[in-house]
């Protein structure tokens, strides 16, 4: 029966990105709203996405901030899979039918020079195994219709992952304090509509890193290098609208930039 309700879950979130209409909630479906219900269905559909030809690239994760932990009464972050057909290309228009209800967010990405399997990861050692720091934008979307989620919906649908885009100045992150880094995000009339800092992400961006990193390992899937790594937003999340564009500056990793079509 439990498998069951893991494969029905999966075939709503399936149906609702490849009909780009969104589902109702799948926690109806399931037994329970744990986070181990959750991955059990995500890994369906990353499964299922495999059999379709994707390549994994990385993770990313999410509910870093102290209040969205909150609001789902949880305590610690949840991760995603990130697949090859989801990187935009910095300074292309990113096609928004491709999203059914797509936000944004500015974070710090990395990239990984080095495996992440050891035994005995701490900060220094994750540290190490980054090869490049950068500006990132991510942009979620839930196919699940209006948001509304809870803690088992998101982790099903992928950590409510939709694209990434990565900046064009990647710096290496050597001994960098990633808390003080400052992010402003304006849209293309020059409002500002996020803000926030490396500290707004579990403390330090580092620290989600590591967290991840001892998950991946814990499960059979450690980090290797040449991942990709979204750390988890610095600032609120802002609905996209068609048409728009979208700049985030990060003090010492420098600009990324989205633009959106419009709708079809």
């Amino acid at each position: 029966m439990t498998d069951a309700a893991h494969e029905a879950a999966a075939t709503c979130l399936r149906d609702a990105a490849r009909t780009g209409r969104p589902c109702p909630p799948v926690r109806g479906l399931l037994p329970d709203r744990t986070m181990a219900t959750g991955y059990a269905v995500q890994s369906l559909l990353t499964a299922a996405r495999l059999g379709e030809g994707r390549r994994v690239v990385g993770r990313k994760i999410g509910l870093t901030a102290p209040k969205v932990q909150a609001q789902l009464g949880v305590d610690q972050p949840d991760f995603g899979v990130l697949f090859d057909d989801m990187a935009c290309p910095h300074g292309e228009v990113v096609d928004i039918d491709r999203l059914l209800q797509p936000k944004i967010e500015a974070e710090i990405a990395f990239v990984l020079a080095a495996d992440l399997d050891r035994e005995d990861l701490t900060e220094e050692t994750v540290r190490s195994a980054v090869g490049q720091a950068v500006a990132a934008l991510e942009i979620v979307d839930s196919r699940i219709d209006g948001w509304d989620i809870t803690l088992v919906d998101t982790v099903a649908d992928n950590a409510s992952s939709g694209l990434y885009v990565l900046g064009d100045e990647p710096v290496e992150l050597g001994s960098r304090d990633l808390r003080g880094v400052e992010m402003v995000m304006v849209d293309d009339t020059g409002a500002e509509v996020s803000s926030g800092s490396g500290a707004d992400c579990m403390g330090d961006p580092i620290a989600a890193l590591l967290w991840l990193a001892r998950v991946a390992r814990d499960v059979g899937s450690p980090l290797r290098a040449g991942d990709v790594v979204l750390s988890g937003a610095l600032g609120p999340m802002v609905p996209v609208t068609a048409g728009a564009t979208y700049r985030a500056e990060l003090t010492a990793l420098g600009t990324v930039s989205a633009t959106f079509s419009h709708r079809d």
